[in-house]
C-alpha cells in the first residue's frame, strides 16, 4: 500500500473541474490490489478514518475533493483485460476501476468493437463513469453507462467484496434486497421509495424501479455505497461508417422541427447523436472557425451510423429532411471521411476551451446548468433559459444534448454582481425544470456542489430514503461523506 501525505503529493487531489477551493486531507492512499483496498476499509472504524474516493479529476461537481477525510486513489487499479467474443454481435471486456476510458475505447475499437458510452472527457476512470452513470453525445441512441454494464465487483464500506452480475439479484415483490456478507453479516433493505422523473437522461440520486436489479443501485450512486473495483463492459460491433454533420438554421422554429424529425422513430434518418449550439456558442466558435455563418440562430450536430451500401440513401434522406426544414444547406458541414470527422469532433470540443479562455480574462467563474426535462416540455425550458438571460443582459451560451431534451446553459459573468444574479437565477432554473417534471442533473451528477439542491427534487422523504440505504450499507459512514446526500441528513438519527 502506498501512502503519501506531503503537500506536493496531496495538492493534485484537492481539485477537479468544479472550481471548489476548500479541499483538504491528511493524506492519500494508493491501493495496488483489491485486498489492500478491502483491508483499508475494514480497519477504518478502528482507525477513525473516513475516505473520499478519487477519480481522475475530470468531474464537475467536486465529488473527488476531500473536505478533511483521507483520499483513496484508484489509479493503481488500472488493468484492462482481453476481449471475450460471445457471438458475432456481442462481446465484453473486464476492466479495473482505475483504467482510463480512452485506453479502453482505443483497445476495443482496434479489435473491431465499440463501447457505446462516450463522455466528452476521455481521461476519466471507468469506475468513476460507472459510479456516476456517465453519458455523452451517443446517449441519444445507446443510453447512459448503466445499459452497458454486465457485472461489477465492489468493495463495500466494511470491507466485504460484492460480485454482482446483471440479473442475479433482483428486488422481490416488496422491493426488498437480501445480502449475506462475511463481515457485515445479513443485510435486508428496500429499494428507494420514490418515483424517478420521466426523462431520457437522469443522474441525480439512487436509481429505483419495480423489480430493479441491485447492480443498478450502485451504478450512479457516486461512490457513496461502495467502491467499484472491476466491471464487465458490454461491447457491440464497430459501425462500418458514420455520417457526421453540422446543420445551420436561421430560426428556432425550423431548428426544432428538424430535431423532431430526427427523433421520430418512423424516420429514415436515425442518428446516434443529436447535439445543439446556439448563436452565442457559434459566435465563440467563429473566432477559430471562420466558416461559421454569422446569420445562423443555431446549429444541430448529428452523427448517424451507416454502411458503404446504404450511405448514399442515408445522405439523400438527410438532405431531404434538411430542405424540408429550411436548413442553411449550402453553409452546412457534412463529414464523411476520417480526417474530416476528426476536424468536426475538434469543432465540437473546441467550445469549452474557447469559453474557458475567455473566462480566464474575467474575474468570476461560470454558472452551469445540467437539467433535463421530458421531451414535450423542452421548448418551454429552453425559451425560459434564453428569455431570462436576455432580460439580465448576461453573456451566455446554450449547447448540448438536444436529442435528450438536455442542454447546458452557461452564464458567463463579467462582474461579481452578474455572478450573484446568475446564482440566484440558477435556483429559478432548477425550480422551472422540476416543475416541468425534469431532473436536477442529467449527466454530471450531484457531488458536493449540488447536494443542497437535491432536497428540492426529492423533498425530505426522498432524501431520508437515500439515508436509510446509505446507513444500512455504510453504518459507520466511511465513504464519500458530503457527496450526493447533504451531510446534515446523515448526522441526524
Amino acid at each position: 500500500m502506498i501512502y503519501k501525505h506531503d503537500p506536493a503529493s496531496i495538492l493534485g487531489f484537492l481539485e477537479d473541474t468544479s472550481n471548489l477551493k476548500t479541499g483538504h486531507t491528511p493524506g492519500v492512499f494508493f491501493p495496488e490490489t483489491i485486498d489492500e483496498l478491502s483491508d483499508l476499509l475494514k480497519s477504518a472504524p478502528k482507525e477513525h478514518r473516513r475516505f473520499t474516493i478519487a477519480g481522475n479529476g475530470t468531474g464537475t461537481t467536486g465529488g473527488r475533493i476531500p473536505l478533511g477525510d483521507y483520499v483513496i486513489s484508484m489509479q493503481k487499479l488500472d488493468r484492462i483485460g482481453e476481449l471475450v467474443e460471445l457471438s458475432s454481435d456481442k462481446a465484453f471486456i473486464t476492466v479495473q476501476g482505475g483504467a482510463l476510458l480512452d485506453d479502453i475505447q482505443k483497445k476495443v475499437e482496434q479489435n473491431g468493437w465499440l463501447y457505446p458510452p462516450d463522455p466528452t472527457e476521455k481521461l476519466c476512470f471507468i469506475g468513476s463513469t460507472i459510479a456516476n452513470n456517465s453519458s455523452g453525445a451517443r446517449s441519444f441512441k445507446y443510453g447512459s453507462t448503466r445499459k452497458h454494464i454486465a457485472r461489477i465487483l465492489l468493495v463495500l464500506p466494511q470491507g466485504d467484496r460484492l460480485d454482482l452480475t446483471r440479473g442475479a439479484c433482483l428486488a422481490d415483490e416488496h422491493g426488498m434486497f437480501h445480502l449475506s456478507l462475511p463481515l457485515a453479516g445479513s443485510l435486508a433493505f428496500q429499494r428507494p421509495q420514490y418515483r424517478m422523473p420521466d426523462t431520457s437522461k437522469h443522474n441525480a440520486g439512487f436509481f429505483s424501479e419495480e423489480s430493479m436489479d441491485l447492480i443498478d443501485l450502485f451504478i450512479g450512486s457516486e461512490g457513496t455505497l461502495g467502491i467499484i473495483v472491476e466491471a464487465d463492459l458490454m461491447l457491440i460491433p464497430l459501425p462500418a461508417a458514420v455520417i457526421s454533420c453540422v446543420v445551420y438554421f436561421r430560426n428556432f422554429d425550423d431548428l426544432f422541427k428538424f430535431v423532431s424529425l430526427l427523433k421520430n422513430p418512423q424516420n429514415h434518418v436515425m442518428p446516434r447523436a443529436i447535439e445543439f449550439f446556439d448563436q452565442h456558442s457559434l459566435g465563440f466558435l467563429a473566432t477559430k472557425y471562420s466558416e461559421v455563418p454569422s446569420d445562423s440562430c443555431g446549429a444541430v450536430l448529428l452523427e448517424q451510423e451507416t454502411t458503404p451500401a446504404t450511405e448514399e440513401n442515408d445522405l439523400d434522406a438527410l438532405f431531404e429532411r434538411m430542405e424540408s426544414c429550411n436548413a442553411m444547406t449550402d453553409e452546412s458541414w457534412i463529414a464523411l471521411d476520417r480526417d474530416e470527422q476528426a476536424r468536426l469532433r475538434e469543432f465540437r470540443h473546441a467550445l469549452p476551451l474557447i469559453v474557458n479562455d475567455w473566462l480566464s480574462r474575467q474575474q468570476e467563474s461560470k454558472i452551469s446548468t445540467d437539467m433535463a426535462v421530458p421531451d414535450g416540455a423542452f421548448r418551454e425550458l429552453f425559451d425560459f433559459y434564453r428569455n431570462s438571460c436576455e432580460e439580465h443582459g448576461f453573456v451566455y451560451i446554450i449547447f448540448g444534448h438536444i436529442g435528450n431534451a438536455h442542454v447546458h446553459l452557461n452564464i458567463l459573468p463579467r462582474t461579481r454582481e452578474e455572478f450573484l444574479k446568475g446564482k440566484s437565477l440558477y435556483r429559478e432554473f432548477i425550480a422551472k425544470a422540476l416543475s416541468l417534471g425534469g431532473t436536477l442533473s442529467a449527466e454530471h451528477g450531484i457531488g458536493k456542489l449540488k447536494s443542497e439542491y437535491l432536497v428540492e427534487m426529492y423533498h425530505e422523504h426522498g432524501i431520508q430514503e437515500m439515508v436509510r440505504i446509505k446507513k444500512c450499507l455504510d453504518p459507520f459512514l466511511i465513504l464519500n461523506i458530503g457527496n450526493l446526500i447533504p451531510v446534515e441528513y446523515l448526522e441526524t438519527e
